[in-house]
């Protein structure tokens, strides 16, 4: 649920605060007010589309932060799924700002988080329903999705979906196996020649970065073959200077002899010994190192050559010498079945049969799983229908076999007829205005009730109806309201009436400068406001409608 919203500099509102409450909260105020512009906001921290025109005439940059509660167990997993966790109070805060310049940052609970996560995570807590929205219905094409989600058919199209997939893949390795043969005289030469290529270089896992290091120990051999001298002359000493390792020897015989009265002695004098063989094994180890330091100009040309050849190598076929093998074995693979192409094609083709068979098998499962969501869907949306005084109106879900797709073999659409004995025909050529956003009211009350998001906003769903159908739009919203947080911009006071919150978007100029604050209001200022969307003005007559419309909704 949302419950607060931090606008700065956005647009014409220059800042404002606004908490949100449980149920259906309302947001009225003249035209050009900026109701939108808060709905905007919304979509722009949720992840959605966002431009620099956004900025504020005159500030540096745009802020928009979002804090939202109770959570959802699934946006939890997709969280975490991403590294991001809830704050301790269970809270999600988002953040986003984009610059007069463009640039812009995302942040989720204080990390930076780039905008496709943030808009995986903003789909997950709110669904927007503007007035655009309003021309999916114009789109037959986006139907099946709506009743795929009232069905909750997710399961039984994945499992669809799987199997589709595979049949593509095999219908594509027939392909590539059915080239001509030129084709495939090219592709053996080409690939005979890669495996060649690989093969010749004989490459060793790891031989890169041991070239390297020895490359680098061959580049700084006389420094270190110095560094070396200097230890054997600490260890061994040199002209009259007695070694570390002679000090130490005189040492522990000292104390060997103190030892024959102290046992304590005796057992340092025992510790010493044991330090002495450690200094004697890096002594000998530190000789060996110095002994090794042989390289010449040979060598070192031998190793850059080495070098430049795996370096070649990894940069044409993959990161590393064990890509390098991996891509040589699936190069091999290719070539294999090239050479024996009829047997591996028909092996293939057998693969499509028994693919192709469950990929139809699949699709009748969801066909039947789409026929019955249908009738329900059906039902469902005519009788929310009749509720916003739309008894007649019809909805029928035409679904038509069809050649298999990702979607299934089925094409789905929603056919409308507006008056009793008249055929359904498209949605499109049939619903005025009013009846696509009733309509599309309707679906959506019918799809809050399998959808997980806990908020939905509606921006203008009062698009081309009046009266008593806005009545019902109010209560219906309110009805929907019970389980979920609405947020509805409207103009009509009859929805406004619904509200349990009332939220004031107005506009003043100071200083030549134009600002936006958005003010909750009681019940006073709610009837005050509900009379001036009623009559223009407030007057005893406009309030005392606003107040009989206030008394209804609450019963």
């Amino acid at each position: 649920m949302l419950q607060s919203l931090h606008i700065e500099n956005v647009a014409v509102i220059e800042r404002a605060d606004i908490t949100f409450g449980a149920g259906l909260t309302v947001l009225t105020g003249e035209t050009g007010a900026g109701k939108s512009i808060v709905i905007d906001a919304i979509n722009a921290v949720l992840g959605e589309r966002i431009t620099r025109d956004v900025v504020r005439h005159g500030a540096e940059r745009a802020y928009i932060s979002a804090v939202f509660g109770d959570i959802a167990p699934a946006v939890v997993s997709t969280l975490d799924e991403h590294g991001f966790t809830l704050e301790e109070d269970g809270t999600l805060l988002i953040q986003r700002s984009i610059t007069a310049d463009g640039k812009g940052s995302c942040r989720i609970n204080g990390r930076p988080a780039t905008v496709s996560v943030l808009r995986e995570i903003g789909r997950m807590l709110v669904n927007i329903h503007g007035q655009h929205e309003n021309q999916a219905l114009l789109q037959a094409e986006r139907h099946v999705e709506y009743l795929d989600r009232l069905g909750g058919l997710q399961t039984v199209r994945e499992a669809y979906e799987k199997e589709y997939r595979e049949y593509c893949r095999i219908q594509r390795a027939i392909k590539a196996a059915t080239m001509d043969e030129a084709e495939k005289e090219y592709r053996q030469t080409t690939l005979t020649q890669q495996i060649a290529e690989i093969d010749a270089a004989a490459l060793r896992v790891g031989e890169e970065a041991e070239l390297t290091e020895k490359r680098e120990l061959a580049r700084h051999a006389e420094k270190i073959a110095q560094e070396l001298q200097a230890v054997h002359a600490a260890m061994d000493g040199e002209d009259d200077t007695l070694g570390a390792l002679a000090q130490l020897t005189d040492a522990v015989n000292a104390l060997r002899v103190a030892g024959r009265v102290s046992s304590e002695l005796d057992e340092l004098a025992a510790r010493l010994q044991s330090a002495l063989y450690d200094v004697q094994a890096c002594a000998e180890e530190a000789a060996e190192a110095k002994a090794a330091l042989s390289f010449d100009e040979q060598e070192l040309s031998q190793m850059e050559d080495r070098l430049a050849l795996i370096g070649r190598l990894t940069k044409k076929y993959a990161a590393d010498e064990a890509g390098v093998l991996t891509h040589r074995d699936e190069l091999q693979a290719q070539l294999d079945a090239i050479t024996s192409s009829d047997e591996y094609l028909a092996d293939l083709q057998a693969q499509s049969a028994v693919a192709r068979d469950a990929t139809i098998a699949a699709s009748e499962r969801l066909t039947a799983a789409r026929r019955q969501a249908a009738v329900r869907f059906e039902q469902n949306v005519c009788a929310q229908l009749t509720f916003l005084d739309m008894p007649h109106v019809r909805l029928e879900v035409s679904i038509q076999p069809t050649a298999l797709t990702a979607i299934g073999g089925d094409k789905v659409e929603f056919l409308i007829a507006s008056n009793p004995g008249e055929p359904a025909k498209s949605i499109a050529r049939t619903a005025s205005g009013g009846e696509l956003s009733r309509i599309m009211l309707a679906l959506k009350s019918v799809l809050a009730e399998v959808d997980d998001i806990e908020t939905l906003v509606f921006d203008e769903v009062d698009s081309g109806i009046s009266g008593r159908a806005a009545t019902k739009v109010g209560v219906l919203l309110r009805q929907i309201a019970c389980c979920r947080q609405v947020l509805c911009v409207t103009h009509l006071a009859q929805i406004a009436a619904h509200g349990h919150e009332h939220l004031l978007v107005s506009k003043s100029v100071a200083d030549g400068r134009t600002f936006t604050k958005v003010t909750g209001l009681d019940e006073t200022k709610r009837c005050e406001e509900l009379a001036r969307i009623i009559g223009g003005e407030v007057t005893d007559t406009t309030l005392e409608a606003a107040r009989e419309m206030r008394e209804k909704a609450e019963e």
